[in-house]
């Protein structure tokens, strides 16, 4: 009798000390054969209570921010994530129903890893081929992700026969030492909150705007945040960007509503250089006159829209056109139109870094109109860490921008093409430029029928005398957006007005610029000049040009 005690006690501390065994299996990547040395390894700690999984990175706690950790709860296979979003900040969320609804095609191929007997599952994601190897020998069930945990222990993962992930080592550990990693206070959240958090903190947000108005009214008043001239139709923030490296991208986004205009309408997203005496902020604050004048021979006088020697122009960071009535005119009902209630503007501009990192700047936002309600905006600029290269400029100079931003402070429409001199910009650089290109975009307004909003025109850009480009700037996409436009009037033909093609522009979207190549520029003095046909007026109706210009290069 005793020892049939002693022998059961035995087994049972076996069995015990076999259950609480925790494992530590390495794996490798590779993709189409090519093993990837410049990413961490992943790591499972595995036992029959649960399952981490990590990188040796983040094992040796040398990971940079944000990072994750998944634990597989058994035997019920509730998934917790942890993100570590910061120094301090840790959030988490369960999830306790995605493993049981996956779905696999068991086979009867097997093979060895590791020395392991494994099977092997199939299963689709997202139109992607997966297929699982997995073993039950250890008597465990885990994996390097989500997928398989149900099945036994995974040692390889294959998606579309190109890109692997396999079992390199497994070794017995005592201890894990989760609990010096996942320290402190954790934050717990859903699972759609906790990926909206992770996903912000991969890259920094300057709160620009938020939901502030934008109209024309004697009432609208600066205050200690946000500045307002012209009536309310501009307003303006200052910003202090960070020091944004070379592997990084600059995004500027806007969402916008109609408060009460019902009408497109020109709107631009710009910043103010301080690099001279005189910067458009001074006619801002003093009036449009302070500015430099600009004149072409056909008696208008164009302040502010051109460099000079003690002046630079805003530089508009991405132009775009309300659409008729967003969310203020949804009550309109067409059959079959379900109207989007916002309008979301989003524009590239890393091109512009350098005139933008580590610098203090206004930053403003223009609308022309003439409603008391106006709109509504918001506007965020996101900085991204990136691998990308396509904008490798170090310098970024503002030459010239005619879109009247101080419309309703009397700086007069851009109709200075109706000459052949058209506009014309002397410069010095300091230094020579390579790989020179002009970022310049252009739209066509004004008129009806014979304007040169519905009429396309050709854009002619000169370099010191030469031509350099010449191309139509024209969008015939526009009917594509209706379903932004409720207050689209409907004409006779079937057609509404925001379906019209126009000069580069249509109401609801982004104007992307035009990257010109000006080769390399020599240190010294240029002009560079920009040539449409603009239109004759007609009565009242009269036809304009919003162009503007950045110069981009090496130094």
């Amino acid at each position: 009798m005793h020892t049939r005690i002693v022998f059961n006690f035995l087994a049972v501390f076996a069995y015990c000390l076999f259950s609480a065994q925790t494992y530590e299996i390495q794996y490798t990547g590779s993709y189409n054969g090519k093993v990837s040395t410049d990413q961490p390894s992943t790591i499972i700690w595995v036992n029959e209570k649960e399952n981490f999984i990590l990188n040796s990175t983040i094992k040796e706690q040398k990971s940079s921010y944000p990072y994750e950790i998944t634990k597989v709860e058994k035997p019920s296979n509730s998934i917790v994530s942890y993100a570590f979003l910061k120094p301090g900040s840790i959030i988490s969320a369960s999830d306790t129903e995605s493993v049981g609804k996956q779905n696999f095609e068991l086979t009867n191929e097997t093979k060895k890893i590791l020395g392991y007997n494994c099977k092997k599952a199939v299963t689709k994601i997202n139109s992607n081929t997966i297929e699982i190897w997995y073993t039950n020998d250890l008597k465990l069930k885990g994996g390097p992700s989500v997928l398989g945990q149900n099945l036994g222990l995974v040692l390889e993962i294959e998606r579309n026969k190109n890109s692997l992930t396999t079992a390199s080592s497994i070794k017995k550990i005592k201890n894990t030492r989760i609990e010096n990693i996942l320290k402190g206070n954790i934050q717990t959240t859903d699972q759609l909150g906790y990926k909206d958090l992770l996903w912000k903190s991969r890259f920094t947000t300057l709160n620009v705007f938020e939901n502030e108005t934008i109209n024309f009214s004697d009432a609208s008043k600066s205050d200690d945040q946000i500045k307002r001239y012209a009536n309310g139709t501009i307003i303006l923030k200052k910003i202090k960007f960070p020091t944004i490296t070379e592997g990084e991208n600059i995004f500027v986004e806007l969402k916008q509503q109609s408060n009460g205009d019902a009408y497109d309408r020109t709107g631009t997203v710009f910043f103010i250089p301080q690099d001279k005496e005189k910067s458009f902020f001074d006619g801002l604050e003093k009036g449009v006159k302070t500015l430099p004048l600009y004149e072409n021979g056909n008696g208008k006088q164009y302040y502010g829209v051109t460099a000079a020697d003690n002046y630079s122009p805003a530089i508009e960071m991405m132009r775009f056109f309300t659409a008729f009535g967003i969310q203020k005119f949804n009550h309109i009902q067409l059959k079959g139109k379900d109207w989007q209630t916002i309008s979301p503007y989003r524009q590239d501009i890393t091109e512009l870094k350098p005139a933008l990192s580590g610098k203090e700047l206004w930053i403003g936002t223009f609308i022309g109109n003439y409603d008391k309600g106006g709109h509504k905006v918001s506007l965020d600029i996101t900085i991204h860490k990136s691998d990308q290269t396509v904008n490798k400029n170090n310098t970024a100079i503002p030459l010239f921008n005619t879109l009247n931003i101080m419309e309703m402070a009397g700086q007069d429409y851009s109709t200075m093409f109706n000459q052949d001199k058209g506009l014309l910009v002397d410069f010095t650089l300091d230094k020579d430029l390579k790989n020179a290109q002009l970022r310049y975009t252009t739209t066509g307004h004004g008129g009806w029928e014979n304007g040169d909003e519905f009429v396309p025109k050709t854009n002619s850009i000169l370099m010191d005398g030469n031509p350099v480009f010449s191309f139509i700037p024209w969008r015939t996409d526009c009917g594509s957006y209706r379903l932004y436009n409720p207050a689209s009037g409907n004409f006779q033909d079937g057609l509404s007005s925001s379906d019209l093609s126009r000069s580069n522009w249509c109401p609801g979207t982004v104007t992307n610029p035009n990257f010109i190549p000006l080769g390399d520029l020599k240190a010294g003095k240029h002009t560079i000049q920009i040539k449409i046909p603009q239109g004759p007026t007609e009565g009242t109706s009269f036809s304009s040009w919003n162009v503007s210009g950045t110069l981009l290069g090496v130094q």
